[in-house]
């Protein structure tokens, strides 16, 4: 059984730490697998022999980075402003210059005001970038450190040799490291944000519960609870657990864990999630799950693992950015021997050196994937869907054919009684009277529509057939076509009617009443609410629908018509089923959506598995993407967030690559200078997080609405 330890990271600025974070990891004998999550800045390590987290944080302080185990939001940094600061007068003696203003810094003031910036702002550049040559690699901290150092070590010679020089780079090296800290400080406020959803949830978690004792209620910390435990739950306060409502009854809010807006009523045997919040009801509650096993722990750790994954390009670009640096340095060097080589003088090629190394730095490069994948889970978690594997994402923009299970995920899985053939005043007090002691889904379906009134005598449940029981003194039978002719009862009296309900997927139900056929009932498992504007939207993204069902093919027949799917193959076993689904998927990429059990191996068979939140924990842990509530209009709703997740993802690495490939060359042409390079660069990694952040702004309001 494999083993995980969650890690908080500090340190990792760029893809290059994310590789040399994910290498000390695995290095330590027991892990198998390490992950690493530049925007949260957490580490996922694997194992199953893993050890104590204490090796684990000794490596990450030997290659140069800190560690704790405990999660939670990177410490604030303390002096982001200060280097700015520093550097303010030489961004104001800039601008007198290039206007040829008598009031300028002299070359002194620039070099101190130049250093001050460099001990508040650089120290933390050149203690990381030290680590990393210490450990044999390099870093992007490496390529800033090298851009600035040079730039300051030739304006400070220049001054040495003729103090009263105007042809001095320190507000270039100012500059930069002021910009480059700003912006780390804003990416990593960005990032922060981005975290809101998993905070939401987490403080769901009430600290304290009232446990009961017979009529004893006593305040013990929510941990301490366990299974089978008895509380009290009052207006207002949280569900501490997993529970199970024994007396009581109540509007719950489940809006944080369900994405559900409006409050739902539960009553006697519902099912209370951790962290719903009771509105209006004093009750009686049977605590089910604690701990990890919750359904808010199953979601937090879902939202967690696919934010802390990688897409399949992701991985590759570690590769890339691993061997970046080195390369760019090599590129710096050439370009500036390429200028000297040209007849220039070795401080042009030394500045344009210094312009490739920074420009080169790549942030955005590393930050393109993990923030929009952060932000899109998050904000999707936050409406009701989970997408619990990043590869959802690459797979749901190119989904053009949707099968969907019928009982439970297009139905509401249990029967109704929708048509009463004959006198509905007198066959259904009889049918309620006969039905209060079974507890048959039929009879259930009965008792919803029927009221309190008359009482059954002599109940007795007949199995295939039906009950039968003495109302109001007369002998009454309730049941099958088989049931009424093994009694003497001729039920073709009314076989049109029963002929045309059976055809239209009705299950039929007679009543007798002292030998005498009285009529008939209808029952039908109802299609979920909006599931039609479901089957709509997406026939509107140029889906194929299709229903694979285990039901009678007049059932589903029926189901498949008022919804509008075309293509309806019913009687399937599951192994049918799972053969039906790999057909289809020879024609073209192809997401399943189901609820039971039965539905597992289709749903991990599919290209892309959706199960619905109701469903059966095998369900649910087997599909890519979770619908927290029964709701149909949350398919095309999870398919266009992933899709915009994913065309988010590769608009950041489209840009980051674009920026490199257009900026250094521009750079070793002397074309940008130091100061350019450097704000250029913060401005390209925070515009990748501000793109990423526009997630935030997705509503599912064109389907659920």
């Amino acid at each position: 059984m494999a083993h995980t330890v969650d890690l908080f990271v500090t340190g990792m600025n760029c893809a290059a730490c994310v590789a040399r974070v994910e290498r000390a990891l695995r290095q330590v004998p027991g892990v198998e697998n390490a992950e690493v999550n530049l925007a949260r800045g957490t580490a996922h390590v694997k194992g199953t022999r893993l050890p104590a987290p204490e090796p684990l944080i000794a490596a990450l302080k030997h290659a140069g980075y800190g560690g704790q185990i405990e999660s939670g939001p990177a410490l604030p940094d303390p002096f982001p402003w200060l280097p700015l600061l520093f550097a303010a007068p030489l961004l104001i003696n800039m601008a007198l210059m290039a206007v040829g203003s008598l009031f300028m810094l002299t070359g002194m003031v620039e070099a101190a005001l130049a250093l001050l910036v460099l001990i508040f702002g650089g120290a933390s550049f050149h203690l990381r970038a030290f680590q990393a040559l210490r450990h044999g690699t390099a870093t992007m901290d490496l390529l800033v450190i090298l851009g600035v150092d040079a730039a300051f070590g030739l304006s400070f010679w220049r001054l040495i040799a003729d103090p009263q020089t105007m042809d001095l780079y320190f507000e270039s090296g100012a500059l930069i490291v002021a910009f480059v800290r700003l912006g780390r400080w804003l990416e990593a406020q960005a990032r922060r944000r981005t975290a809101g959803a998993l905070d939401a949830l987490l403080a769901l978690r009430p600290d304290t519960a009232r446990k009961l004792a017979g009529d004893t209620e006593t305040i013990v910390r929510a941990e301490t609870l366990h299974p089978g435990d008895r509380i009290a739950l009052r207006p207002g306060e949280r569900a501490p657990a997993d529970l199970r409502l024994d007396h009581g009854e109540a509007q719950f809010d489940l809006s944080l864990l369900t994405g559900e807006s409006l409050p739902t009523a539960q009553i006697p045997g519902a099912a209370i999630p951790e962290g719903a919040i009771n509105l209006d009801g004093d009750l009686v509650l049977t605590v089910t799950t604690t701990g990890d096993a919750t359904r808010l722990a199953r979601i937090v750790r879902l939202v967690t693992d696919a934010q802390s994954a990688k897409p399949p390009i992701q991985h590759v670009l570690d590769r890339v950015s691993s061997v970046f640096v080195p390369v760019v340095i090599g590129f710096a060097l050439a370009t500036c021997l390429g200028w000297i080589w040209a007849g220039a003088s070795p401080a042009q090629g030394l500045v344009a050196a210094i312009s490739v190394l920074v420009i080169a730095c790549p942030c955005a490069l590393g930050l393109a994937a993990p923030v929009a994948i952060m932000v899109g889970t998050g904000v999707a978690a936050r409406h009701g869907i989970l997408i619990r594997d990043p590869t959802a994402l690459d797979k749901a923009a190119s989904i053009r054919q949707i099968a969907f299970d019928k009982t439970g995920t297009l139905t509401m899985g249990k029967p109704e009684l929708t048509t009463i053939v004959g006198n509905e005043a007198t066959i259904l007090p009889i049918a309620t009277a006969l039905s209060r002691g079974s507890e048959h889904p039929l009879a259930k379906a009965i008792i919803a529509r029927g009221s309190a009134g008359l009482a059954c005598a002599d109940f007795r449940a007949v199995a295939g057939r039906g009950v039968r029981g003495t109302v109001a003194g007369a002998y009454c039978l309730m049941g099958n076509a088989r049931m009424m002719s093994e009694n003497q009862i001729d039920p073709t009296a009314l076989a049109g009617e029963a002929t045309e309900l059976a055809q239209s997927g009705h299950t039929l139900s007679y009543l007798s009443q002292d030998g005498l056929l009285l009529g008939l009932l209808a029952f039908s498992d109802l299609p979920r609410p909006h599931a039609s504007r479901a089957i709509a939207a997406l026939k509107a993204r140029h889906n194929s629908i299709f229903m694979l069902t285990g039901d009678n093919d007049g059932a589903a027949q029926s189901i498949g018509r008022r919804l509008g799917i075309d293509h309806v193959e019913a009687a399937l076993s599951p192994e049918q089923k799972l053969d039906r689904l790999r057909a289809l998927a020879a024609n073209g990429p192809l997401a399943m959506v189901g609820d039971g059990v039965n539905d597992a191996p289709a749903l991990a068979a599919a290209d892309l598995g959706i199960a619905m939140g109701s469903g059966s924990d095998v369900a649910i842990e087997t599909a890519a993407i979770t619908l927290m509530r029964p709701e149909l209009l949350l398919v095309p709703a999870a398919l266009d967030i992933a899709a915009r997740t994913q065309a988010i993802v590769y608009q950041g690495l489209a840009w980051a690559l674009l920026y490199n490939v257009v900026a250094i060359p521009l750079a070793a042409a002397g074309r940008l200078t130091p100061l350019i390079a450097g704000v250029s660069m913060a401005f390209s990694s925070l515009s990748v997080v501000l793109n990423a952040l526009r997630l935030n702004l997705w509503r599912p309001r064109a389907y659920t609405n």
